[in-house]
């Protein structure tokens, strides 16, 4: 089932969060519109904790979810290899789960 959700990397202004080109550039996720259209179930980002920005200091989207903030989660079971927190030992997205927290 689909739904529309509030684009978290620009939080639904549907402006560049950074005003890196002009204060009227779209944000690179939504287009501008504002608005993400998502499939349903889905949880919170774990890897950027549901901001959609990259957490390992550069101002481009989350490389786990693109930037929406939330994954798909159909199947929810905790990862084994990074306990649900979506990082390896090193900051980077898990190995086995990809960032997601879950498999």
């Amino acid at each position: 089932m689909k739904t529309t959700i509030k684009c978290a990397f620009c939080s639904g202004t549907g402006k560049d969060p950074y005003d890196l080109l002009s204060p009227i550039s779209h944000c690179l996720v939504c287009s501008g519109t504002g608005l993400i259209e998502t499939e349903k179930p889905f949880k919170i980002c774990v890897f950027c904790g549901g901001s959609g920005k990259n957490p390992l200091g550069a101002r481009v989207p989350c490389i786990v979810c693109g930037g929406a903030g939330i994954n798909h989660s159909a199947n929810s079971v905790p990862c084994l290899q990074c306990k649900g927190t979506g990082k390896s030992t090193d900051g980077l997205p898990c190995t086995m789960c990809k960032g997601k927290g879950f498999n």
